[in-house]
């Protein structure tokens, strides 16, 4: 079994990406946008939301709407909702549309801890906050189901997780049949999904997707420490995917499709994020490849060209 670094340098060596491009975000002027949800469409345009923040600064971020406005550009909806979250995602469920991210919470001026919230409606212009995760929970996702539920999957991390398993987080997953059901219990009682990840390891789902087999295909961060030739400690974030039965609640494919390398250079909020890449999803195009989009380097959002990474088990659905 190989390391996830070798794995890092078996995929740097052999990738294929057809297209790489940094995107531009107008109309906020000073401030880094990244870790972006994936584009979506809506009444004939294509949107995301985006983390808004200073490059100087942490845990001080919006999250704003943009528009697309040109080819890998996007601009800041005027007058459009701002959200004191992290890191935003999204997901559609019948004709709703889920907005999540992470919330911190400051105490006399100094952070205290963090929360999932979620917004929901029909009007992208009008979403209702309405849930909370669980306490220091990031990466909670939510997947419209073949038979009409809702799948959830949760990330916990930190001690309890590597004395027991290993890894610094685990991923695990439940089924509710309405968004009323989803609560921090509920997210914090999702079964977990062993095999995910190996000593040391950490990262989580960013977007699910149900396949026309059934099947979830998902993307995903995976990450390692690391030292550089410098000896300078680094995070290292590579984007993933693999492949999970709700049926059988096993997990297989799990293999790497992007790295910081695969991306322009450019910036980094800090020294150890230079190999930090947080994934966003795919999205389809019409030539059979898919468009995957990133948060780079904890200050950029980027794009590249893979072949679709779920080719076996099926379509999106």
């Amino acid at each position: 079994m190989l390391s996830l670094h070798q794995q890092k340098i078996e995929f740097e060596a052999s990738k294929t990406i057809y297209e790489s491009a940094t995107l531009s975000f107008k109309n906020v002027e000073g401030f880094d946008v990244y870790n972006i949800s994936i584009p979506f469409e809506r009444d004939g345009k294509r949107y995301l939301f985006g983390r808004v923040e200073r490059r100087e600064e942490w845990a001080r971020s919006w999250v704003r709407l943009f528009e697309e406005t040109g080819h890998d550009e996007w601009t800041v909806v005027d007058n459009s909702m701002i959200y004191t979250l992290e890191d935003p995602f999204i997901s559609e469920i019948g004709d709703e549309l889920v907005l999540g991210g992470t919330h911190v919470q400051y105490q006399s001026g100094k952070y205290s801890t963090f929360f999932g919230y979620f917004y929901r409606g029909t009007d992208l212009h009008d979403l209702y906050y309405f849930t909370t995760g669980p306490n220091k929970m990031k990466d909670i996702r939510l997947v419209a189901l073949a038979d009409g539920r809702i799948g959830v999957f949760s990330r916990p991390r930190g001690s309890e997780m590597r004395g027991q398993y290993g890894s610094e987080s685990m991923i695990g997953f439940t089924v509710i049949d309405k968004l009323e059901e989803l609560t921090a219990d509920v997210i914090e009682n999702a079964p977990y999904i062993h095999g995910i990840f190996g000593a040391g390891e950490w990262g989580g789902v960013n977007q699910a997707y149900l396949l026309d087999s059934g099947k979830i295909g998902i993307i995903g961060h995976i990450c390692y420490q690391h030292k550089d030739e410098n000896g300078q400690e680094i995070k290292v974030y590579l984007n993933m995917a693999f492949i999970f039965d709700p049926i059988t609640r096993e997990s297989h494919d799990l293999h790497l499709i992007g790295s910081r390398s695969c991306y322009p250079p450019g910036p980094a909020k800090t020294p150890y994020l230079t190999d930090c890449v947080f994934s966003s999803g795919i999205v389809m195009r019409g030539d059979g490849k898919a468009d995957l989009y990133s948060g780079v380097g904890d200050c950029q959002a980027g794009r590249i060209t893979i072949d679709y990474p779920f080719a076996p088990y099926g379509s999106i659905v």
